[in-house]
Order: C-alpha cells, then structure tokens, then sequence
C-alpha cells in the first residue's frame, strides 16, 4: 500500500511539472490573444478620435481658406486634432485645386498593454481627411423667394458681401434699383410675381439649381404651403436663396432663370394677413429686411458645383 501511495505521489507531482511546462508555453500566444484584442481594438478607439480630429481640422481650415484666407493653416489643423485627440499631432494641410479642397493628416504613437511580448511596442496610428468646398449648384431653399442679380449687385457692387447693415428690400420693386449693369433683364420681376416660388409638395420650400427655369408663385404673399411660423422660425438666421439673372412670362404662367445662390441674413419681413411678422414696412408694400452676407457651411441642403457662380455662399463636404 505505501508502495502505492508513493507512485501516485510522484505521478502527481510530475504530472503539475507538466501542466507548469504546458502553461509556460502557452503563456506567450496568450499574450498575443490578449494584444490582438485589448491592443488592437485600443487602436481602433484611438483611431477614430484621432479621425474626428482630422476632420473637424479640415473643416475648420476648408471654412477659412472659403472666406478667402486660408490664414495659419497648420495651427487651426493642430488645435482641432488636439482638442479630439491629447496626443495627437497634425501635419501641414495640403491644398488641392481639382476639386478646391483641403487635406488634413492627424498622427500619434499608440503604446501597447500586451504586444511587447510578441515584440511590438507602439504602433503610429494616423487619419486623413479631405474637405471641399465651392459655390451652390442647387439645393432646397427654406424660404422659397428669389432676388434679382441687380438687387444682390446694389447692396454688394459685384464683391462678396460683408457688411451687415440692415436693408428692406420691397417687393416687387427691388428696392428701387434702376440701374443695372447685370445680365438680361435681371432687374424685372414678373408682372404679377414677387418673386415667390413653386414650393415642393404641400411645404415651404423650393428646390431649384444653377442654370433652369422655376415657375413664379403669383401674388404679393408668401407661397402655397407657407404657414406664418415658417417665416417666424427663420428670422435671425442665414438662408441660401437663389438668384434670377432672366424672368419670363407673367402671372402663373412667368418664371424664373437660377443665375446662382447668395445668403441673406433674415431680420425682418412684412406681407399681408397672418405673415405681418415685423414692422420692416407698412402700408401696401411687401417687403423682407436683413442683408446679404457670407456663408460658409456644410449644408446638406445644398451640393456644391465648382462652376457655379461665387456670390458669398460656400458649401462644404467631407468627401474622404
């Protein structure tokens, strides 16, 4: 029996020996188990911060270089990465020309928990975006009324807008504006037209584009589908509307040819019935109030077109 019992005793004790061994040799591609799911997936994480980082950098650096100076290019791009990612650094944006756009590279050294044992420290983990950017092509306007090229040539003489002093611009008489050095008879509204647009569908907006015709809404108020809070719900705010360089027709039966869009900076407006909203003009006149003004944006309303005519209105997008 003690004979016995010392057998077992030493096939215990070998048999621990070899589990010992076995666990030691399994240890390391444990370890590397351990680094492709803890490390690698701390590489992802880490990534897209550092993705979100670049891409705000490019928008930013994309919105200055639109209102025309790009200014220290590096420094924007750095703060943006920065502020999504500690320890993240940005390399010199790169400026592309077809199509007009802005390229951001975000980088940082990723420190690894477990892929040292299988002889990986750190990994540099980088981002890239692109940014683009150009004039309107087309889109959805919120309110659906267009101005003539002479109106915007009046207030800006042919430059981008800048200034913000208020105006009332009376329908349909174009605030006056007898001379006019633009195309066409783009001083003209229709006989009949205010220069208010077929909405889409039972809404209070018009889509439209650079280079088509769009069909007059006739009368001195705002379009079929525009309710009073529609109007209300913008004021104080930017909103793209197109620009007419030709109108035809009259009535129901005019239109209007889409030269480009602008932004105008809505502060006021005054029709008739329940869309009275501010006092900008009284009497019989119909009028909005505000200015036009630069606007730089990713708008998803609108898509950008490198012909279209520059008229204040930048449209951003992320395309990579």
């Amino acid at each position: 029996m003690r004979r016995m019992i010392s057998r077992l005793g030493r096939r215990t004790r070998d048999e621990r020996g070899a589990a010992a061994v076995t666990l030691a040799l399994l240890l390391v591609p444990i370890m590397g188990f351990a680094a492709i799911a803890v490390d690698v997936g701390a590489l992802y994480a880490e990534r897209a911060r550092l993705q979100v980082g670049a891409d705000a950098a490019a928008l930013a650096v994309a919105a200055d270089c639109a209102r025309g100076a790009c200014g220290d290019m590096l420094a924007t791009a750095q703060s943006l990465v920065l502020a999504n990612d500690p320890d993240g650094t940005a390399a010199k944006p790169v400026l592309n020309s077809a199509p007009l756009s802005v390229t951001v590279t975000g980088k940082t050294p990723k420190e690894h928990w477990f892929a040292p044992v299988i002889g990986y420290d750190s990994t540099a983990v980088s981002a890239t975006a692109t940014v683009a950017w150009g004039a309107p092509g087309g889109g959805t306007a919120m309110l659906p009324l267009a101005f003539s090229w002479c109106e915007w040539f009046h207030q800006t003489n042919g430059a981008m807008p800048s200034s913000t002093i208020e105006r009332t611009i009376v329908l349909p008489k174009t605030s006056g504006v007898t001379d006019c050095p633009g195309p066409k008879n783009a001083n003209n509204y229709l006989p009949g037209g205010f220069g208010w647009l077929i909405t889409d569908g039972n809404t209070c907006r018009a889509t439209s584009r650079v280079g088509n015709w769009y069909s007059s809404e006739p009368g001195n108020n705002p379009s079929k589908g525009c309710a009073s809070g529609d109007l209300s719900a913008l004021l104080g705010k930017t909103v793209l509307l197109p620009v007419f360089d030709e109108a035809t027709g009259g009535g129901s039966g005019g239109s209007y040819h889409v030269y480009g869009y602008v932004a105008f900076h809505l502060t006021g407006y005054y029709f008739a019935g329940q869309y009275k909203g501010t006092n900008a003009c009284s009497g019989s006149a119909r009028c909005v109030r505000g200015y036009f003004t630069q606007f730089v944006q990713p708008d998803d309303a609108f898509f950008y077109d490198s012909t279209a005519p520059a008229m204040g209105a930048w449209i951003l997008r992320l395309i990579r």
